[in-house]
Order: structure tokens, then sequence, then C-alpha cells
């Protein structure tokens, strides 16, 4: 078994391998012990006594240590004290017997000895609290002070400034610090005024970014009521087959939404729901069939329009009449047969639309692009205004165009000559003066 020097405990005896008899007694155990078992025993006892030794030794040294450690470095030898306690009854004997050269040569010991003692630990604090940089601050600042105090001293410069201050009349200073004082009372004044317009501009702006705010937050409540309209028409007008629905029933509920809709958002959303409508082919007549009410594919992946017989899934009406439309996007929207009485379409993109039989009495289309828009069917020479009392003529065109009496098309793009010449026609007078290329050579079939 191998032995540590270093381990603090002596390892605890092996058990002996031989069996001993069991008569053995402890007195005369040792010796019946073999010669490794004894040799084994004294190196432990040596190593205890070693380790015993050396813990002693260590003691003696800490004990030793702690004798001889120094005393604080601020502790004031005891004769020191004395005196200063003697200096200080000195300036008190002064002062009972009333005589100045005690009390001076008390003081004056006082001061001395106190500052003796005091040193060292002005020395620590010095040390402790300020850096080297810091104490090399402090002397420069007081040095620049200092050579500031002798140039002004020794320059003459403090002797010019001393003359100068008797030349002045202070009764005009006087004169003039009221001066300055109504001045500083108006610049007073001024800055309150540039205060109060700083204000009155951070309040406006706060306006301003609040509106917008409001405006932002509009916008957002907008989208979403739009959005759940486009999906609650999604589940209304279609059916598990995905075809779209005739119960009329759920064209009534349809057409109510679309019109409680439209009175909630701007022209914008007007606009968002209107080519929703008219992408989904929910404005347009479809050809149904007589029976079941299903509308009829044309085969060619579509609907098939059925403009004389059809049955349209939203009927429009007069929803938007005097409807503010101006500068929104219409293009391929279908408003055939919608009442847009003194509607405002000005700057409207309405590319593709298709207005045939569509009341725009009164309405305004100025700077609107009218770039392939239709008008009416049929051939221009024979197509007129929609009727109240006639039924419309595809083939021909008769009683299939808008009634446009009274419209405005001041700086209306992209017009084309069919529609120029169909708007001169069945415009009336009012019409026909804001037509761009004028009116000339074509009849006023209107006749008013």
């Amino acid at each position: 078994m191998a032995i540590e020097s270093n381990s603090p405990n002596p390892p605890s005896r092996e058990p002996l391998t031989e069996q001993e008899p069991d008569d053995f007694d402890g007195g005369s155990r040792d010796s019946h012990l073999s010669p490794e078992a004894l040799t084994a025993q004294q190196a432990l006892a040596a190593i205890s006594s070693l380790q015993s030794s050396q813990n002693a030794a260590v003691m003696q040294q800490a004990r030793s240590n702690m004798q001889q450690r120094p005393t604080h470095q601020f502790t004031v030898k005891p004769r020191a004290l004395m005196l200063t306690i003697a200096a200080i009854a000195v300036i008190f004997l002064g002062v009972i017997v009333n005589n100045w050269i005690l009390g001076i040569i008390g003081t004056l010991l006082t001061l001395v000895l106190s500052l003796a003692m005091l040193l060292p630990w002005l020395q620590y604090i010095l040390k402790e609290w300020f850096t080297p940089e810091d104490r090399t601050l402090f002397v420069g600042f007081f040095g620049l002070i200092a050579a500031i105090v002798g140039l002004i001293k020794f320059s003459g410069i403090g002797d010019r400034l001393l003359m100068l201050g008797r030349k002045i009349n202070w009764e005009a200073s006087g004169t003039l610090a009221e001066w300055f004082g109504a001045l500083g009372q108006i610049l007073i004044a001024i800055i309150a005024v540039y205060v109060a317009w700083r204000q009155y501009v951070i309040s406006k702006d706060l306006t301003i970014q609040q509106n917008l705010l409001t405006v932002q937050q509009n916008i957002i409540t907008q989208q979403q009521t739009i959005d759940s309209y486009f999906q609650g028409i999604s589940d209304l007008v279609l059916d598990e087959e995905g075809l779209l629905e005739d119960w009329p029933q759920e064209r009534a509920i349809a057409e109510g939404r679309t019109a409680a809709i439209f009175s909630s958002v701007d022209g914008s959303g007007k606009a968002k729901i209107l080519r929703f409508l008219s992408r989904s082919k929910l404005l347009t007549p479809l050809k149904r069939d007589r029976r079941l009410g299903r509308a009829i594919l044309n085969g060619m992946g579509g609907y098939a329009e059925d403009r004389l017989e059809g049955v349209r899934v939203i009927d429009l009406g007069v929803m938007l009449a005097t409807a503010d439309l101006a500068g929104t996007d219409l293009r391929w929207t279908d408003l055939s047969e919608a009442n847009l009485v003194r509607a405002n379409l000005s700057a409207c993109d309405l590319v593709k639309a298709n207005l045939s039989r569509t009341i725009l009495y009164d309405a305004n289309l100025s700077g609107a692009d009218m770039n392939g828009v239709r008008l009416f069917y049929g051939s221009v020479e024979k197509a007129s205004p929609r009727s109240r009392t006639e039924p419309p003529n595809y083939e021909t065109g008769e009683h299939t165009g808008a009634v446009i009496e009274n419209a405005d098309f001041t700086n209306v793009q992209r017009m084309s000559e069919a529609n120029r010449y169909y708007c001169c026609a069945w415009g009336g007078e009012t019409t026909r003066a804001t037509i761009s290329g004028g009116c000339e050579g074509i009849p006023n079939l209107l006749e008013r």
C-alpha cells in the first residue's frame, strides 16, 4: 500500500492477512506482528509525528506574525498626544488669565502639533481619493489663477482698470443701465412671442399628425369592412358546387349589403367594390336556366351573358346616384343600366368600362380617360339613349345608349370618334359645348 506524505490524516491500518487465534489479547498483539506490519506501523507513527510538528510550527509562526504586525498607520504616539493636550491647556490658561503671550504660544503649538498628527491622514485621503491626474489638474488650475492675479497686479493692468473706473460717469452709466434694462424687457417679450409661436407650430404639427393617424385608422377600418363585405357576398352567391345561385332572397340580401356599404365608404372604397362585383360577374346580366335558375356556362370557361333577358345577381339601381367617384379606377367595370345622376366621375380611369343604358344626366366626366368606353351597342347612326317605354335592341343599337344630357365632357382623354359623335348627337346643347374637338357638322338629335 502506497503512503501519501501530504495526507492530513494517516491511513487506517489494513487488516492482517493471517488469521489470528481467538485467545489473542490486545496487550500482546504487537509482539506477534510480522516484520512487514511492524515496519508499516512505525512509518505511520513517524508521519503522524512529523505532521503534528509541522502544524505546531505553522501555528507558532502565525502567532508571531500577529504579535509582530504593526499598528495602524494613523496611530499617534503618546508623547505627541500629551504635548497637544498640554498646548490646548496653555490656550485655555491664557484665556483664563487674559494673557495673550500664553494664548499665542498655545495656539501655535496646538496648530503645529495638530497639523503634524493630521498630516498622515491627509496624505492618505489625498492618495486614495484623488488620482495623480486630478492632483495635476488642481495644481494647474490653481497656478493659472495665481498667474492671472499676478499678471494683473504686476503688469499695471489693474492700475489702468482702476483709473478707467474713476473716469467713468456712474450716473450716466446708471441711465445706460436703465436703457439696457428696458432693452432686456423687450428681448424677453420677443422671446415670449417666439416661444408662443413655437408652441403654436408644435401644436399644429401634432394636430396634423393626429389627423393623419385618424385618416390611416379610417382607411384600415374601411379596408376591413370591405374585406368582410367581399367574404359575405362570396358566401351568399356561391353554393357548395361553386355556381352562382339565383334565389331571390339571396339576391335581395346581396343588394341590401351593397347599398349599405356604399353609404359608409369613400370614393376609393366604392371603386374597389365596383371592380370586385364587376369582375365577379355579379353586375352582368347572365343567361339563366329557366327551370333551375342557375347561370349557364358559355363553353369558354365563363358564364353566358344575356343583355335583354338576363338576371343580375346585384342590380345597382340608384345606389350610385350623386356618388363622388372622382379620380378612382373603374377600368373594365360593368356599370350598364346604373343610375349615375349628378355623379362625379372627373379624372376617372374608365378604360373599357361599359356605360350602355347608364343614366349620366348632369354627371361630371371632365378629365376622364374614356379609351374603349362603351356608350351604346350597334352602329352609331342608329344608336339612341335608353327609353322608359321602349325595349332595347342590341342588334341595331336603338335605346341601348347612355343618357348623357347636360353631362360635362371637358378635357376628356382618348374619346373615340364614334363616342364623340354619339355625345354630340344625343347630349344636348350643354353637353355639346364641353366636348373636345367641337360638334360641327353633327346634328343635335336631342333637339334641346
